[in-house]
C-alpha cells in the first residue's frame, strides 16, 4: 500500500493507493474521514492521480493555493 499526502488546493487530502485504486480521506486530529467526493478511475499512476484530482477540483484554486502539490 503506498499513501501520500496532497495539498489539494489548499485542503489536505490522504490518498491510499492499494491493488491499483486510489481512496482518498480528509485528515482530523487523530481521526479522518473518507472523502467521498474524490474518486479517479483505477490504474493511475502517482501523477495522473494528481492530474485527475486538479481536473476534477479545479473550481477549488485560489490564487493562493493555485496547484496540487504532493506534501513532504
Amino acid at each position: 500500500m503506498q499513501r501520500l499526502r496532497i495539498d489539494l488546493f489548499g485542503r489536505p487530502v490522504v490518498a491510499e493507493e492499494r491493488d491499483g485504486s486510489w481512496s482518498f480521506f480528509y485528515p482530523g486530529e487523530g481521526k479522518r474521514r473518507p472523502a467521498h467526493d474524490l474518486r479517479v478511475d483505477p490504474g493511475l499512476d502517482t501523477q495522473q492521480m494528481l492530474a485527475a484530482l486538479a481536473d476534477l477540483c479545479h473550481e477549488w484554486a485560489t490564487k493562493e493555493h493555485p496547484d496540487v502539490l504532493l506534501v513532504d
